[in-house]
């Protein structure tokens, strides 16, 4: 398994446990990066950062794009898989989204019920679909060639 795979699984573990619990996130997260006996990559942290910093607009896209369920419920597992996912659609842009939709089906696939991969892909995507497209950047205007006998070209003369 890849490294930021793991960080995800990580965060996801941090993120499930946080809820089961009723502890405030970020405290159960310096509770398990000062521990030491089982590693929080810093990926993870951030990724667990990131979801507590956007929770409540991470909540807000998947409870107005999910059809016929709420954020209440869903399992447990597949909510955290949601946020994960949408932060980093939306907020981390060094992930490509397809690679971020692909690792939440993963874990979907691996800890949760049949029908969770498709869930989570189709809610993933949809949420994809709503970022705005990236602005192109604006090219430059073009600089005249040099003409090697005359030197530069002047369009003005």
């Amino acid at each position: 398994m890849a490294a930021r795979s793991k960080a995800r699984k990580r965060a996801l573990d941090v993120l499930f446990e946080a809820e089961l619990r009723g502890l405030p996130v970020l405290e159960l997260l310096a509770e398990r990066m000062s521990l030491g006996d089982r590693p929080t990559p810093e990926y993870a942290a951030g990724i667990v950062r990131g979801v507590a910093t956007h929770r409540e607009e991470i909540d807000k896209l998947i409870t107005d794009n999910a059809v016929d369920w709420t954020l209440q419920r869903m399992p447990a597992v597949d909510r955290n898989i949601l946020r994960i996912g949408a932060w980093e659609l939306l907020w981390a842009d060094d992930v490509p989204d397809g690679v971020a939709i692909s690792e939440a089906v993963t874990l979907a696939q691996d800890l949760s019920t049949d029908g969770s991969p498709a869930f989570v892909n189709g809610l993933l995507a949809k949420i994809k679909n709503l970022k705005p497209a990236p602005t192109p950047a604006a090219d430059p205007e073009p600089t005249p060639a040099a003409d090697p006998e005359r030197g530069p070209v002047n369009p003005e003369a």
